[in-house]
């Protein structure tokens, strides 16, 4: 046999065996799949929840509570969803919250109280602190520009032998409600004023007692006192204070007594 056909018949059992591994390679391998990607979609709905701790009594104010995306699924009646009451935010502005909601949760109905609504004053009522009603009158409020939140001083005035006295009982007082309204019905229109009849005040237990004793020896009046007098301070921070004379101890300040027309009338600075 000659070299030659000895080549290619080497040339050929190679070609047959490298042909029979490649066969083998493709006949084991096995196919691949494509990844399918799995999505499933979830119905949510709007609902309204807290954008940060609100404490037991807080105000529902802007930047308390914001709309949230909430399964379906897990929707109850009682959360405030943006299809039932797309106003919410604005709606619960003045509300206050009965219990604490922590920041994420869903806010509902039965937590909050709204002004008007059994529940509200004690809501804003600090721990410790009593709410009284005393009389008083257009007149004797500032002009009836009294209104909630604002601080005053309470003024006693009554007859004495025949001499009518003024003096200062409370300073720094805040009001709670006052029955009476500052009214404009369009831009332009002059204010009307409903007479006012009652003021709600904050003061301690303590102090309520003395206002009610005296609230049968004359009249109450109110003085509107200024916003700077605070320093900044808030409602919570510096709270009323009741006269040395009804405390029982010395007075550290300089009362005067100014007497005009027969009426006596007692200024301090405290």
């Amino acid at each position: 046999m000659s070299k030659m056909r000895i080549v290619v018949l080497g040339l050929a059992a190679g070609s047959a065996v490298m042909a029979g591994l490649l066969a083998k390679g493709f006949i084991g391998a096995k196919p691949e799949v494509a990844a399918v990607e799995v999505t499933t979609s979830t119905k949510t709905t709007d609902v309204l929840v807290a954008s940060k701790d609100i404490l037991m009594g807080d105000r529902l104010s802007e930047g308390a509570a914001e709309w949230k995306a909430w399964p379906d699924a897990n929707i109850s009646g009682t959360m405030i969803t943006r299809d039932a009451k797309p106003d919410a935010r604005e709606f619960y502005g003045a509300a206050r919250a009965r219990t604490m909601v922590f920041a994420g949760e869903t806010i509902m109905e039965q937590k909050l109280v709204l002004p008007g609504e059994t529940g509200f004053m004690s809501a804003i009522l600090p721990k410790g602190m009593r709410a009284i009603s005393v009389s008083i009158s257009e007149r004797s409020s500032a002009g009836g520009f009294i209104l909630p939140n604002d601080r005053v001083d309470v003024i006693l005035t009554r007859k004495i032998d025949d001499i009518s006295r003024a003096e200062t009982v409370l300073t720094n007082v805040r009001v709670l409600a006052i029955n009476q309204t500052f009214r404009q019905e369009k831009e332009g229109d002059s204010a009307t004023i409903a007479e006012g009849k009652t003021a709600t005040l904050e003061l301690d237990p303590r102090q309520t007692e003395i206002i009610a004793m005296i609230e049968s020896a004359g009249e109450l009046s109110l003085a509107l006192r200024s916003m700077a007098e605070n320093d900044g301070k808030g409602l919570g921070q510096d709270g009323p204070r009741l006269a040395d004379k009804y405390t029982g101890k010395k007075s550290g300040t300089t009362d005067t007594l100014y007497v005009r027309y027969g009426v006596q009338v007692y200024t301090s600075n405290r």
